[in-house]
């Protein structure tokens, strides 16, 4: 039969087959909607299966049931009766409206429950009743469901099991002292991206076994006679806090280890409990500042003492002393101080000396003038001093002997003109300097056995610990011979110091440690690399290189940034071996031709090539402009290459029509003879009429 018969059969076969094999099934067919669910042992997960119920052919013995993103908007009596092992349910996303009375009457252990992102606000007292029935339900999840105050209370008015509530992203604005009055069990409480702005005292009193608070992303503007002393984590970031004061009269000490008060309006140090334990203190974008040289300056004019008044009357008022620096508590177990982004002008006296234990100091984003680092513990592991106004970092060599423990130190950024020339070198555990945009150059070897107390230039030879160094737009001049002698460095950033005189001598003793460079905007234009055996990362973008070194020929070169350059093309020998090893390139900003684009190309076949700004990468054309190289048409170089046909015709029809024109021509001037004779002959024939 011939093929085109046999069409008409394959189709008829075709679709007979669509109405006898059944469409395949996820899960045990013997089950009816639990096609739309996968079961893991004694878990049935069943998210985003486009149910209106609760399943109710489910094996009797799962003890985990996932419902989110469905649309089962009631969970209905004894829906889950099928299912008396059952001890975490989760429905969020369900568009839930309520919960009906009876819904767990066969389902009493449940011990984890999740209704995040629901519309519970709608049937909340139904709701209630319904989870007043999980006498051991320990965790719940509320959160996203519009819920108040007073339905809150509702809620929670008979579940005494709880130990771990979620109510985010809700719509309570204060808490009373009735709220959370039955939960004696809570352990972790999270109110996080509500509106709260006022907390009646003495909500938390009742809650001895709470360890974790979160009150982030409110609208909380104080918090006073904080007295949680059993608490272990409190979150407070993200509010309009401008005052945290704990309650001083109490003896008891305070277990807090870890207070989160980042992004508020705070304008004093945190007044902490006498008897703290606190490790993490957080206080990044705040507006801190120490005043007391203010007050003593100006002492007849300024306020010393803040009353706080209770508006209720029930408690004694509190009174502070403003400008007393001693009342910001017991700070000896502080080992993380964060306070970026602040008004920090001066330290006060002593103040970094009572935190024994700290480990980690962040002090960027300030207003410092000065520090002083015999002040710093023993123990200071990270020191960042960023971004601030420093002209004088005072150190001598027993205070740097003392800071054995120092790896991590940041002085980018500041106003650093003279240093003690030695502070890096007496440092023994220092592993990372960034002294990024300060005008400090770097020593040569002829002063570095020279005793001085302070220079515009720092030693860098001689500390075996380092291994990073950031030293971008210093105003370096030269970079010395052997200027990182017996100095392993693997990381070394020496951009945007344009002019910088730099030879293979000047980085000699890096040859078989140094894995990143960065010379971005140095000026250099030939550089040999060839005996950094080991260089993974290579920065020489905004140099006006109109060719690649020779020497980058790297075996193992795996970054490369070539952007704004002046370079036209890449050899294509040079390409090929970088693509053997190359693994993320920038190319933007350059001239290339486009007629030269052979080993963009291949970069592009390779294909473990990732150039990251493929966009931006553009090439010029004589007379039509820069293209996008990903957009380039094969007949855009065609004429530089080889003519087309149609050129040569357009040429050559005129000659060939002058010729003919010609050889008429002479045929009619030197044969007119035979013209009229050959016209009577063929012409002038006799017509009758």
């Amino acid at each position: 039969m011939p093929l085109l018969g046999l069409i008409p059969c394959l189709a008829c076969l075709a679709l007979s087959l669509t109405w006898v094999v059944p469409p395949p099934v996820v899960g045990h067919g013997e089950y009816g909607q639990q096609a739309h669910c996968r079961l893991t042992q004694r878990v049935a997960l069943c998210d985003r299966s486009q149910l209106s119920s609760v399943p109710t052919d489910l094996p009797g013995n799962i003890e985990e049931l996932q419902l989110n993103h469905n649309a089962i908007r009631v969970l209905r009596n004894t829906c889950l009766s099928a299912y008396p092992h059952l001890r975490a349910l989760s429905c969020a996303s369900c568009r839930l409206d309520a919960i009906e009375s009876n819904a767990f009457h066969n389902a009493c252990h449940i011990e984890d429950l999740n209704l995040a992102e629901n519309y519970i606000r709608t049937g909340y007292q139904q709701t209630g009743r319904a989870l007043w029935l999980l006498s051991r339900l320990k965790v719940l999840d509320l959160s996203g469901n519009g819920l108040t105050e007073d339905m809150v209370a509702f809620i929670l008015r008979n579940m005494s099991s709880l130990e771990r509530l979620s109510l985010s992203g809700n719509v309570l604005l204060r808490l009373d002292q009735t709220i959370f009055s039955h939960l004696h069990r809570l352990e972790e409480l999270t109110l996080e991206r509500n509106a709260l702005y006022e907390i009646e005292e003495g909500v938390f009193d009742g809650l001895q076994r709470l360890r974790r608070l979160s009150l982030a992303f409110n609208s909380l503007p104080c918090l006073v006679n904080f007295r949680l002393t059993r608490l272990l984590v409190l979150n407070a970031s993200h509010n309009d806090l401008e005052w945290f004061i704990a309650d001083q009269d109490i003896k008891e000490p305070f277990h807090l280890q870890t207070l989160d008060l980042r992004d508020n309006r705070l304008l004093f140090f945190p007044f902490l409990p006498t008897l703290s334990y606190v490790q993490t203190l957080l206080l990044s974008d705040n507006r801190v500042g120490f005043y007391q040289h203010l007050a003593e300056a100006h002492s007849a004019n300024w306020t010393t003492h803040v009353q706080f008044f209770n508006l209720n009357g029930n408690v004694s008022n509190v009174t502070v002393e403003l400008w007393n620096e001693t009342l910001y508590g017991d700070i000896s177990s502080v080992e993380l101080l964060d306070l970026t982004g602040n008004q920090v002008v001066h330290l006060p006296q002593g103040f970094l000396r009572k935190m024994r234990k700290l480990s980690r100091l962040r002090l960027g984003r300030n207003c410092l003038k000065s520090l002083d680092l015999e002040e710093l513990s023993a123990s200071l592991y990270e020191l960042d001093v960023s971004s601030n106004r420093l002209t004088t970092l005072r150190a001598n060599q027993t205070s740097l002997n003392a800071l054995g423990n120092l790896t991590h130190l940041n002085l980018s950024h500041n106003d650093l003109q003279r240093l003690y020339p030695k502070l890096f070198v007496g440092l023994s555990s220092l592993a990372t300097v960034d002294l990024s945009y300060n005008k400090i150059n770097i020593c040569s070897l002829e002063i570095t056995d020279i005793s001085v107390e302070d220079c515009d230039c720092a030693v860098w030879t001689n500390i075996s610990s380092l291994r990073q160094l950031y030293l971008r737009e210093c105003g370096l001049r030269q970079v010395p011979p052997s200027a990182f002698n017996s100095t392993p460095l693997t990381h070394l950033e020496l951009s945007d110091n344009p002019g910088i005189a730099l030879s293979q001598e000047s980085l000699a003793g890096l040859s078989r440690t140094l894995q990143q460079l960065g010379l971005g905007n140095t000026k250099i234009q030939d550089f040999d690399f060839t005996l950094f055996v080991h260089l993974r990362s290579l920065d020489i973008s905004r140099n006006s290189l109109a060719h690649l070194p020779g020497s980058l020929g790297i075996p193992d070169l795996r970054w490369l940034d070539l952007r704004d350059n002046s370079l036209n093309s890449i050899p294509l020998e040079q390409a090929e071996t970088l693509s053997k090893s190359l693994q993320t390139l920038f190319l933007g900003g350059n001239p290339f031709n486009c007629c030269k684009m052979e080993w963009y190309r291949m970069f592009k076949e390779v294909n473990t090539v990732n150039i990251v700004d493929r966009p931006d990468v553009t090439c010029l054309y004589a007379g039509h402009g820069r293209h996008g190289v990903d957009s380039l048409t094969g007949h855009l170089c065609r004429v530089d290459s080889e003519e087309p046909g149609w050129w040569y015709i357009a040429l050559f029809l005129p000659v060939c029509l002058s010729i003919v024109g010609i050889a008429v021509i002479f045929t009619l001037t030197f044969r007119s003879s035979r013209v009229p004779g050959v016209i009577k002959k063929r012409c002038l024939k006799p017509t009758s009429y």
